[in-house]
């Protein structure tokens, strides 16, 4: 199978570079970044998957700057939203698979139950961000004529052969995601708290925004799983609607916390609201998904997959730094 990986520089384009290159059943891997693929460029989709021919495309490249996208909606819509189109055209022109990654934006988190959003909730998007995201998934249903409760619910049980509906396409929504390279939440936790220390004022913590920190290379890994299991299907093990997360849930406070003990860093916090910072765009309170199954079983706990980030970008401090 030759795969080819969008936004391979990005935070998930790395790892699932890294990850395609242990894997024995992918013959060929291309990485697809900027200036070759380009998501304000219309006719690179279609460019790049007529001249080599990949198997399978896996769509990581998005502009992911929420904010950036408030400012601009129209540009958040090109981005995330018609460049999704037009790669999945090209690959259901070529015969090829796609499997676009998602958020956990597209619903709205006004949710007060409890309860996670699965696949077959209705997406609700709030933000400008995410309503790119809704409209590049629908983007990619249309090119490959797969709509419906049967789609959406076809997850993967381990052992099991997927409805044939949809096999071309998976739509993996992930949240929170986290991993180098780039500034990420722990990362920008750590600068923040130095900063605070060091000038003798308490680290404020949103509380109030529930959601699952996801390890990029664990998320890689999933999705080359689904990829394992399309091959072994004979093409056709990988379609429908994937919530892909590490398991557990966690506010943005605890998820902080957490990183400032795995660093030994010692400063005082105080939880806040959301509303504490005003920003153009605001994320959704509740974006907690329901993990769908998938081969090799659930992801490991967030908390697990911190300490191991953690510890390959700031070892901890004895001296509580």
């Amino acid at each position: 199978m030759r795969v080819a990986v969008t936004g391979a520089g990005g935070r998930l384009g790395t790892s699932l570079i890294a990850a395609l290159a242990d894997s024995p059943f992918v013959a060929g891997t291309l990485a697809w970044d900027l200036p070759e693929h380009d998501l304000d460029d219309p006719r690179s989709a279609d460019r790049l998957v007529s001249r080599h021919k990949p198997d399978v495309v896996i769509h990581a490249a998005a502009w992911t700057d929420v904010d950036g996208c408030a400012l601009d909606p129209a540009l958040a819509l090109r981005r995330n939203g018609a460049a999704v189109g037009e790669m999945a055209e090209a690959c259901v022109r070529a015969g090829a698979g796609l499997v676009m990654v998602s958020t956990n934006e597209v619903f709205d988190g006004l949710r007060t139950d409890g309860s996670p959003y699965r696949p077959t909730d209705p997406p609700n998007p709030q933000n400008s961000y995410a309503r790119a995201k809704a409209a590049g998934e629908l983007a990619a249903r249309a090119a490959y004529g797969v709509f419906g409760r049967e789609f959406e619910s076809a997850v993967l049980e381990p052992g099991d052969r997927n409805p044939q509906v949809g096999a071309a396409l998976a739509i993996v929504r992930t949240a929170w995601l986290f991993g180098v390279p780039g500034a990420d939440f722990p990362q920008k936790i750590l600068a923040a708290a130095k900063r605070a220390k060091a000038a003798g004022q308490p680290l404020g913590l949103v509380a109030d925004e529930i959601g699952t920190p996801t390890y990029a290379p664990d998320l890689a890994a999933a999705i080359v799983a689904l990829l394992a299991e399309h091959d072994r299907e004979g093409g056709r093990g990988f379609g429908g609607v994937h919530h892909v997360i590490n398991s557990g849930r966690a506010s943005r406070a605890e998820w902080a916390r957490e990183t400032l003990r795995l660093a030994g860093l010692d400063v005082a916090t105080e939880d806040v609201p959301m509303s504490t910072w005003s920003r153009p765009s605001t994320p959704p309170p509740w974006g907690v998904m329901k993990p769908t199954p998938l081969p090799g079983g659930p992801l490991r706990e967030w908390r697990a997959a911190l300490a191991e980030y953690m510890e390959r970008i700031s070892p901890r401090d004895p001296a509580g730094g």
